[in-house]
């Protein structure tokens, strides 16, 4: 065989791709992640605003896994990872309370940084659009051994020949919902403590948290995530929505000074709606591969105990597949 034929390609380089192509990378399976984005990262996205990361997607992680706790104690270790606050505010129509609940976890380099230092010893390819993978499989036109789709249901959807009718059940079986996130930075903190704050019953807002306090940097800035409802009728032209997040989350925690800048990205599928199936992964006879946390709640690590999941099934079949000497 050749090495395309022997090769898994993953499609995404996020937290799921990348756990899935580290399990394949650590048995020997040739492997290559491919990432139409220009960085490592998908939903755990930062940006950099005058040198100065901020997260846009997630905004924190939790631990409970033993197995995530263990990569998680690597990310501290490095320096990248620390615990954050086990206290967010809540606000409502009954006015503003504390919420104790788990340890968040915050990265002060970005949660970006994460992604990458898992995918630091990997073949990953940025800027590479994969257009189709068809039975064979293969990856626009390439044979190989198998395939991990580690993005969302309806963009996998775009990319899967119908003839591969178990993946495609699969995807379209996904239900995802959209939300904006405004990067909000200000001249002074003028806000009170809070670290973050999950906001109900809003029309616009859903969640805001203190991107100087979770990086540890005390900065002002703050960063905000919509309503799916809000972000839906924004999808098409999102900076249009940076006004009206503006002035919400001014209004929510009084602050008295305008911004002085507003970013505004658009996530169309920022998290699954419903889980995807009883297991964490999708795998068929066709050599297709499903991983992300559509199978499991919307966190962090449900992504990467799938992707890690995924991993570990494709090399116990293509370690069987594999002739011996």
């Amino acid at each position: 065989m050749g090495v395309e034929r022997t090769r898994v390609v993953v499609v995404g380089a996020g937290i799921a791709g990348v756990a899935c192509a580290a399990e394949l990378h650590r048995a020997g399976i040739p492997v290559q992640v491919r990432e139409r984005g220009r960085v490592p990262g998908g939903r755990m996205a930062s940006k950099r605003f005058d040198g100065r990361p901020a997260d846009l997607g997630a905004a924190y992680f939790t631990v409970s896994d033993p197995g995530f706790a263990e990569v998680v104690r690597g990310w501290a270790a490095a320096g990248l990872a620390r615990e954050w606050t086990d206290t967010f505010v809540a606000y409502s129509a009954a006015g503003r309370r504390e919420v104790p609940g788990p340890m968040r976890w915050a990265a002060p380099r970005g949660l970006r940084s994460l992604v990458e230092h898992l995918a630091a010893d990997l073949p990953v390819v940025v800027d590479r659009l994969v257009l189709g993978v068809e039975p064979g499989p293969t990856v626009d036109g390439e044979p190989c051994a198998a395939v991990a789709l580690a993005v969302p249901g309806p963009q996998a959807a775009l990319l899967l020949d119908p003839a591969l009718e178990a993946a495609t059940a699969a995807v379209q079986a996904q239900r995802w919902s959209p939300t904006l996130s405004g990067v909000l930075r200000f001249p002074t903190r003028s806000w009170a403590d809070f670290r973050g704050a999950f906001v109900n019953d809003h029309p616009l807002l859903n969640l805001v948290c203190d991107d100087g306090d979770r990086r540890g940097d005390r900065a002002p800035v703050l960063v905000a995530h919509t309503t799916p409802e809000f972000a839906a009728g924004h999808l098409a032209q999102p900076t249009g929505a940076a006004r009206a997040i503006e002035e919400a989350v001014r209004d929510l925690l009084g602050l008295p000074d305008r911004a002085e800048h507003v970013h505004v990205h658009r996530w169309t599928y920022a998290k699954p709606v419903d889980r995807a199936g009883d297991g964490t992964y999708h795998l068929d006879a066709d050599g297709i591969g499903l991983a992300g946390d559509a199978f499991g709640e919307p966190r962090i690590q449900s992504a990467w105990r799938s992707g890690h999941d995924l991993g570990r099934a494709l090399t116990a079949r293509l370690t069987r597949a594999t002739p011996g000497p």
